[in-house]
């Protein structure tokens, strides 16, 4: 298992019928001020009663473990999967949403776990709407010599390890954040390239050095639905630290709009943002909130 937990377990009827199942990591987490943190993913239970039992074993686990403090669900960093849907809106899920019964989250709860972060999904409907800054933007980015560009649909693995590099500059201050390998991070983008429309992939470069890019892929859920593929999904927008002030990732979601307009797009999703992530600011010029998460934690007692 790519993910490599240090445990797993399950919870059993006597008959063998599964009930509850989760991972755990103590050893490689995310570091956390005054705190020794214990994950728990790979959620899943059948009802509260059983999700109750595995979590209070779980923790019982980590704090054996010399966990201080347990989060949840995250299999084993913020690079995978984690967070719970906990407010659902009127939307429909979105491609490469995770989903998941609605009572799972009252598991935590009820085990007394509480609110350590919150991350939203926003809806951009309306994608001829122009942000007045973006002249000013691209005045200021034009004489720092940075120009943007689409992806090139027969070198697309060749763009995907020039990202790398500026995901762990980009993302190395955001919550929870830990370093990930290149291997693993190509496959991850490599499972979803069968979807991408490379002209929907952005790249921003100055003197040949990638700076920034977004990388956004159609919303196959509404083609599963039986609806007209119109809405595109922006999965990531990095930039490096340094062009962050000068309006960089403003730019680039400003012509990942246009770019999907002209392709016959209709809205955008800005999935998953943490609460205090500029991107979150972003989105809110142009955006509306359609979902919420939520990630958990719990103090362990030794």
């Amino acid at each position: 298992m790519r993910e490599m937990p240090d445990a797993h377990w399950v919870l059993v009827r006597e008959n063998g019928a599964l009930l509850a199942r989760c991972s755990l990591w103590w050893k490689k987490v995310p570091p956390f001020p005054d705190n020794n943190l214990g994950l728990i993913g790979h959620y899943a239970a059948v009802d509260s009663d059983s999700g109750r039992v595995l979590l209070r074993h779980a923790c019982e686990q980590l704090a054996s473990n010399g966990c201080t403090m347990a989060v949840g669900p995250m299999d084993g960093s913020t690079w995978r999967h984690y967070r719970f849907i906990t407010e659902r809106g009127p939307e429909p899920p979105f491609f490469l949403e995770i989903d998941h019964p609605d009572d799972w989250p009252r598991h935590f709860i009820s085990e007394g776990f509480a609110t350590l972060a919150n991350y939203t999904s926003a809806l951009n409907a309306d994608l001829t709407r122009v942000d007045p800054r973006i002249p000013a933007i691209e005045e200021r980015i034009s004489r720092m010599e940075i120009t943007i560009r689409p992806a090139q649909a027969d070198k697309m693995d060749d763009e995907l390890h020039r990202t790398h590099e500026v995901s762990l500059r980009s993302f190395q201050n955001n919550f929870l954040y830990t370093p990930l390998d290149e291997n693993e991070f190509l496959a991850q983008y490599r499972k979803v390239l069968p979807n991408v429309r490379a002209d929907l992939v952005l790249l921003a470069e100055r003197n040949g050095e990638l700076v920034g890019f977004v990388f956004a892929l159609p919303d196959l859920l509404q083609a599963a639905r039986g609806e007209p593929v119109d809405r595109f999904v922006m999965k990531t927008l990095a930039v490096i630290p340094e062009c962050w002030s000068v309006g960089l990732g403003t730019l680039l979601m400003a012509r990942s709009h246009e770019t999907a307009r002209d392709l016959g797009y209709k809205a955008c999703v800005h999935a998953f943002m943490h609460e205090s992530n500029r991107s979150q600011t972003m989105s809110n010029r142009s955006a509306k909130i359609i979902r919420r998460y939520t990630l958990f934690s719990k103090a362990l007692v030794p």
